[in-house]
């Protein structure tokens, strides 16, 4: 049972910083005449020279799963881009890649709690929520940190100009999604009371055919579907961008299965390179990075180009920072903010107990940045 604010023994983070080996086996079941006859020869052939490690050899080769399940989302950040690029499949061509896609982090954190996914993408907030629950996932890169590209749409016909304005209204919103936890933020900073309001639990496919029936007001959502309210009769209230201004902060994580990191870490690894020359692209040529990913996320080039504008990409030597995931087994700035996340979550009764930043930063493999 987790107790708030002291956890011990939550996670097992095994760090490995060496690479496995493949063996060759060399066995003693040659027929019966061949061991003969080598034993004769030992004792008439000098002993071979013993043999010395080149120091110019190339390492041994890691050893590589034989399939990997990538558990995604549609977001227009640098694994969207790995994966409309193909940029795994190039890399592991021995490798079979899944590319499993889940609506929301809460999914997500139902298909890890079944093992059905090897890697996966979650929001930061659902990862508060797996962490506390014990889920068998570690934190090993962040796809992005949000910005305007998740916000609160509000229909124009409805009124609202404030959040204040919400209380009586329909807004729909994931559950236990970083837009949940941005909505219950805003309200809390105005001082209206999440009971006051009709808090609808609606996955994004689902908020965006409510809205096209008129059956809500609006909604926290993030893109493309928050540009789709936004083209039919709305208007922008408050983003993440804006609560991140003020401390609140929301992040896209990549989380990977613990046995699953601690078989194959140098394949998590490569993974993080490969993420990394997605967010090189981008910053070198965001057009051809919009005319990649534009067709996953069924808009156009423009708008998508606009929309990987919103979110902050950052390489794994950035996330290395302290203020980010961090290079060794301090606290860092993002296990502050699971921490904060945690306790948020607590406040709403939305889970029982979190844990504090020390045990959050447990569930940091950051070992992973290191490739």
């Amino acid at each position: 049972m987790i107790k708030k604010k002291k956890l011990t023994g939550l996670w097992t983070i095994v760090l490995l910083f060496s690479l496995f080996s493949i063996l060759t086996a060399c066995g003693s079941n040659e027929p019966a005449s061949q061991a003969t006859e080598a034993a004769v020869n030992t004792e008439t052939e000098a002993p071979a020279p013993e043999t010395k490690a080149d120091p110019t050899a190339e390492p041994a080769a890691a050893v590589l799963p034989k399939e990997v399940r990538i558990g995604f989302q549609i977001i227009p950040n640098a694994e969207l881009l790995t994966k409309a690029l193909g940029l795994a499949e190039k890399k592991f061509p021995d490798v079979n890649i899944t590319w499993v896609p889940f609506d929301s982090g809460r999914d997500v954190n139902t298909a890890f709690a079944a093992g059905g996914i090897d890697l996966g993408l979650a929001g930061s907030v659902p990862v508060a929520i797996g962490l506390a629950n014990d889920l068998p996932y570690s934190v090993y890169f962040l796809h992005d940190v949000i910005g305007d590209n998740e916000a609160l749409a509000v229909r124009n016909s409805a009124g609202i100009n404030s959040v204040k304005d919400l209380v009586g209204k329909k807004i729909a919103v994931p559950f236990g999604s970083t837009t949940h936890f941005s909505l219950l933020s805003a309200l809390k900073q105005e001082g209206v009371d999440p009971a006051s309001v009709s808090i609808l639990d609606l996955q994004p496919p689902d908020i965006v055919a409510a809205w096209q029936r008129k059956d809500i007001d609006g909604a926290f959502v993030w893109q493309p579907s928050l540009a789709k309210l936004v083209a039919d009769d709305g208007k922008l209230l408050i983003s993440a961008k804006t609560l991140s201004e003020q401390g609140i902060i929301t992040a896209d994580v990549g989380i990977v299965g613990k046995k699953f990191a601690e078989q194959y870490p140098q394949f998590v690894r490569d993974y993080v390179a490969i993420l990394d020359e997605a967010v090189a692209l981008y910053r070198s040529n965001p057009e051809e990075a919009a005319k990649a990913v534009a067709p996953l996320l069924s808009q156009s080039e423009a708008d998508t180009l606009t929309q990987l504008h919103e979110l902050v990409w950052l390489n794994a030597a950035e996330q290395q920072d302290a203020k980010y995931l961090g290079a060794d087994s301090s606290i860092s700035g993002f296990a502050q903010v699971l921490e904060q996340t945690g306790q948020f979550l607590v406040d709403q009764k939305t889970i029982p107990s979190a844990p504090d930043a020390a045990a959050y930063q447990q569930g940091i493999w950051n070992e992973s940045l290191k490739h």
